[in-house]
């Protein structure tokens, strides 16, 4: 992989098409966020939100997946009325990164070894921005006990894992598959 190519897939073509998608990306992000998913510790939820950065990951690069992921947090901290957590908007910013990375790369070839890919890079992604990036944010921004914040990014990693693997892979798949439908590419 050239590091053009690498740098494509990290950054992603912007155009309208993307600022548009990005902006429903972080739209749909923020309403899920409150009303698509299912209480599993303080604050924390197994959403269906995260499977925005997977799709849009996908279809336009890691870093419009990363911006849908961290604006759409700030949506939903303002839909909830929760007040403004730029710890966690700026968390699910670095989790989707990871996740939009390897979902642009599971679309090039759905393969085994771009599963895995996908599969570590999420594990990856959300363990460094709820278990690291996170806490120390929030430590720094709101000077909060740890205690809760580390017990948060456990649960909130292992739920979002949890949808990106077991929900964004099928469709993952189900993309790949129209994408090749729609294309004039044959494999050899």
């Amino acid at each position: 992989m050239s590091s053009k190519n690498v740098g494509k897939k990290l950054v992603g073509v912007w155009n309208t098409k993307t600022i548009v998608a990005v902006a429903i990306g972080a739209a749909l992000f923020g309403v899920l966020m409150n009303y698509g998913g299912i209480p599993v510790f303080t604050n924390t939820s197994l959403t269906t939100a995260m499977v925005v950065p997977v799709v849009v990951g996908a279809m336009y690069g890691a870093l419009p997946a990363a911006v849908a992921a961290g604006v759409g947090n700030v949506i939903a901290d303002l839909i909830g009325g929760w007040g403004l957590w730029f710890d966690w908007s700026i968390g699910n910013f670095c989790a989707a990164l990871f996740v939009g990375f390897g979902a642009y790369v599971l679309m090039s070839k759905f393969s085994t070894k771009n599963v895995i890919l996908y599969v570590v890079l999420c594990v990856l992604g959300n363990g460094l921005a709820f278990g690291v990036v996170t806490p120390i944010l929030t430590a720094i921004f709101y000077g909060s006990e740890l205690n809760v914040t580390f017990l948060q990014a456990i649960y909130g990693s292992l739920s979002n894992i949890l949808v990106e693997v077991v929900v964004g892979l099928p469709v993952l798949y189900l993309l790949s598959k129209r994408t090749a439908a729609h294309s004039n590419l044959e494999e050899e």
